[in-house]
């Protein structure tokens, strides 16, 4: 399978945390991507192994456009605060316009991500 790619805005990530915490054993011998500080939350927080992409202000939301235009995310899970507003929104908003584009799906809260994941494990069964 592609990559996952985990994102939560800075007051976000506590319930990034929690919420994948409570779903361990779905995490095993998946592959994830994570801009800047959230791998590192995840990394330590969940013990979870992480590729790191550069921090969202230094091109991380970039990076993650670019895998989701060469077919290398299958999935987002991006936790946003909707009342923020950063510096370098424009990237974070290409970045949701690619995966809409590019039919990838994308979770931004806990309830759609419970969705993505029992649909995924759904089709994992279909597969086998």
């Amino acid at each position: 399978m592609s990559s996952i790619a985990l994102i939560a805005h800075d007051s976000r990530k506590p319930a990034l945390v929690s919420f994948l915490s409570e779903r361990e054993q779905w995490l095993w011998g998946r592959h994830f991507v994570a801009t800047g500080l959230t791998a590192e939350v995840l990394e330590h927080g969940l013990k979870l192994e992480v590729q790191h992409l550069a921090a969202g202000r230094d091109g991380g939301y970039l990076e993650l456009t670019r895998l989701a235009r060469e077919g290398r995310l299958g999935m987002v899970i991006f936790f946003r605060d909707p009342e923020i507003t950063q510096d370098y929104e424009a990237d974070v908003v290409e970045f949701v316009k690619t995966c809409i584009r590019e039919n990838i799906p994308l979770a931004s809260n806990p309830a759609s991500a419970e969705l993505l994941i029992v649909g995924m494990i759904r089709m994992e069964g279909v597969r086998r």
